[in-house]
């Protein structure tokens, strides 16, 4: 067991996966602390960004580029690029 929280959360949902389970886990890391999370699910080609203030927005263009942490600002990433980081 951890006693520290992320600064940053990002959970990959896999398939047959409960969303319900990995939103308790980012709320979970949300309300302890973490600066944002992310909730990656590629069966829908989105990604769910989650922020301190309990704010949720869907990202789902291949090229818009995701917010980050305030620690990670110089990070310049698009859902493309964390999907085909994804691919196998």
């Amino acid at each position: 067991m951890f006693n520290l929280h992320p600064d940053w959360a990002i959970e990959i949902l896999s398939p047959n996966q409960s969303q319900t389970k990995v939103i308790r886990n980012i709320l979970h890391c949300i309300n302890n602390g973490t600066e944002m999370g992310w909730l990656l699910d590629a069966e829908e080609s989105c990604i769910f960004v989650y922020d301190a203030d309990k704010s949720v927005q869907v990202f789902e263009k291949l090229d818009m580029v995701l917010p980050v942490p305030e620690f990670a600002q110089k990070v310049r990433l698009t859902v493309g690029e964390i999907f085909n980081w994804l691919k196998v």
